[in-house]
């Protein structure tokens, strides 16, 4: 009978008021490190393309079949992948310089990397050899 009405696991220090793990505050997810699950290094990256946009979805249905319409009516194009369904293949990207930084927060430092790249986009089309 005092088995029953004992709390029991992780979440018992919780619901008491202790340091427990699992209480209703936070949940279970761990210390630090960022906001839940906001990509990181490579991993599951499926291929196909899931439009978020009506733009997006009139590329990927075929009713849009040149980029030119899309500048035709100066439509906003919200999806990198627009660019990439029209000029994916003609396209090249080159990277100069990858440089660390350093922003200070309260819990210490946090570090992003900066990209630089020439401001011209390169268009390498099949006739260029």
């Amino acid at each position: 009978m005092a088995d029953a009405a004992a709390p029991s696991g992780d979440s018992a220090g919780a619901s008491r008021g202790g340091f427990g793990r699992g209480g209703s505050r936070g949940g279970s997810r761990g210390r630090g490190r960022g906001r839940g699950n906001r990509g990181g290094r490579g991993g599951g990256d499926s291929k196909e393309w899931f439009p978020c946009t009506k733009l997006g979805r009139l590329v990927k249905d075929g009713m849009i079949k040149k980029i030119e319409e899309i500048y035709l009516f100066s439509l906003p194009i919200k999806e990198a992948e627009i660019i990439d369904f029209f000029l994916g293949s003609k396209l090249k990207d080159e990277v100069l310089k990858i440089m660390p930084v350093q922003k200070q927060t309260r819990a210490g430092q946090r570090t992003r990397f900066k990209l630089s790249s020439p401001s011209e986009i390169t268009m390498v089309t099949s006739d260029s050899e």
